[in-house]
């Protein structure tokens, strides 16, 4: 239907923009009720559909991304609503969205509860140095399932693919195992008859990221994997010519020709070590991390800023502390993506799609 209205010059787009005289609204009408009668019955009805479509698609597609942006920001609005809102507002039926008054104090009490400075700090050091690990050691890997044949590559991929399907809880018993009685190659048991306790130590956290086996450590294998695969292969015979190793190629070439996907990788580690409490909570008896201080933020409020741990309070008093928390947890990572937001999105581009 649509080749016959073309080819009769209906739908037929001119080469060139020609400038019409202006006509008025009842001369386009004419005009086009001129060139309607001008078609079979079959190609009116088709146009028709077409010209109900063309005005109904835009409001319909306007309909969905409004939805959308609703459901995704709706939990971001009401957080920022809540944490400027006095607790006695919580109890107003009349205050929707926007408090009578504002205040800081909510932000204030949730610093306090949570340590919050320290706790950054804490966090920082475990979150930027597991991620720079991860990053470098899920690269190399990547490159080499990329790039170089060797025996078992199909098995050895297969078990990256199992990385990303199987939960890490499912494993997490014997990594906890494995660090409570470390024993490298059996030699330190053979010779004092007891076992390192790496429990309570960073070592559980930085050592499976130095292995590329972090958390989400096989999407990153992939994710590079799939980078260094779209890359032209003419880059490293060029480099093999000029007498490059296949460290310093990797090095030198690959590395920088794949600069979006490391930022992309980046990002994501750093997230996910920002948000895991669940591995955290494994190893670690006392540690503070941004992630395990908000899980416990509503006994530290009524520990803190009550100075009584058997205080009730009332549940939606309670919200304004708890989404005060939530703002400032996030506030980091919200500040981080947005200042590479650019990056990050082509990272992913280049990454997922590029040599699949």
């Amino acid at each position: 239907m649509a080749s016959a209205l073309r080819s009769s010059g209906f739908l037929k787009k001119p080469e060139k923009k020609i400038k019409e005289p202006k006509m008025s609204r009842k001369e386009r009408k004419e005009r086009f009720q001129k060139r309607l009668e001008s078609l079979t019955p079959e190609e009116q009805r088709y146009l028709k559909r077409k010209r109900v479509i063309d005005a109904v698609w835009p409001i319909f597609r306007a309909l969905i991304v409004f939805g959308l942006c609703f459901i995704i920001l709706y939990p971001l609005i009401f957080m920022i609503s809540c944490a400027f809102r006095p607790r006695a507002e919580m109890n107003d039926p009349t205050i929707m969205w926007i408090p009578k008054t504002f205040t800081m104090s909510n932000i204030k009490d949730a610093i306090r509860a949570m340590d919050f400075w320290n706790t950054l700090g804490n966090t920082l050091v475990l979150n930027i140095g597991c991620s720079i690990l991860q990053v470098l050691t899920c690269a190399i890997t990547g490159y080499g399932f990329a790039r170089f044949k060797f025996k078992g590559k199909s098995i050895l991929f297969f078990v990256v693919i199992m990385m990303i399907l199987v939960p890490s809880q499912i494993i997490l018993i014997p990594q906890y195992m494995f660090f409570r009685y470390f024993n490298p190659f059996g030699i330190y048991h053979a010779a004092t008859g007891n076992y390192i306790n790496l429990i309570n130590t960073a070592v559980t956290m930085y050592f499976p990221a130095l292995t590329a086996n972090g958390i989400r450590a096989g999407l990153f294998i992939f994710l590079f994997r799939q980078s260094f695969r779209g890359l032209p292969k003419e880059l490293e015979d060029a480099a093999y010519l000029d007498g490059c190793s296949p460290l310093r190629t990797f090095i030198q070439v690959m590395v920088p020709n794949a600069g979006s996907t490391f930022l992309t990788v980046f990002l994501l580690s750093i997230v996910w070590y920002w948000n895991d409490y669940y591995v955290s909570t494994s190893f670690f008896t006392d540690n503070r991390t941004i992630a395990l201080m908000l899980k416990n933020l509503d006994a530290n409020l009524t520990r803190i800023i009550f100075d009584n741990g058997n205080v009730q309070v009332n549940v939606r008093e309670l919200i304004v502390w708890m989404e005060s928390g939530c703002l400032i947890s996030i506030l980091p990572m919200l500040i981080l993506y947005i200042c590479l937001q650019k990056n990050f999105t082509e990272g992913i581009a280049r990454s997922g799609l590029t040599g699949m």
